[in-house]
């Protein structure tokens, strides 16, 4: 299942792990961001072990939407060990998000 990211937990499950972390940045009212939902759930269950999957909303969480400058959404964010090294803006394709996260792999 993928996880809801707050504000009072990023810390506990973003810099606190070893494996790659997936952040899907959204809102409710974003059309585009519904889209990517089932991608984000096919990509929990595909790389359940070896990466974490999360979703961020970005209207309940100032605090860390504004620590990564989201501007626009949804946007995914790629971080290895606490850092962004990828990102996609938009709604893309499965193939071009699990692409960027094989690349962490």
């Amino acid at each position: 299942m993928v996880i809801e990211l707050t504000d009072a937990n990023f810390d506990e499950i973003v810099n606190k792990t070893d494996k790659p972390v997936v952040i899907d940045l959204w809102a409710e009212w974003c059309g585009p961001c519904k889209m990517i939902t089932p991608i984000m759930d096919d990509l929990d269950k595909e790389y359940e072990g070896k990466a974490v999957i999360t979703k961020l909303n970005v209207d309940d969480n100032p605090e860390t939407t504004g620590k990564f400058g989201v501007r626009n959404i949804p946007t995914v964010l790629f971080l290895k060990d606490g850092e962004v090294v990828d990102k996609q803006v938009g709604a893309v394709p499965k193939q071009v998000l699990a692409g960027k996260l094989e690349a962490l792999l």
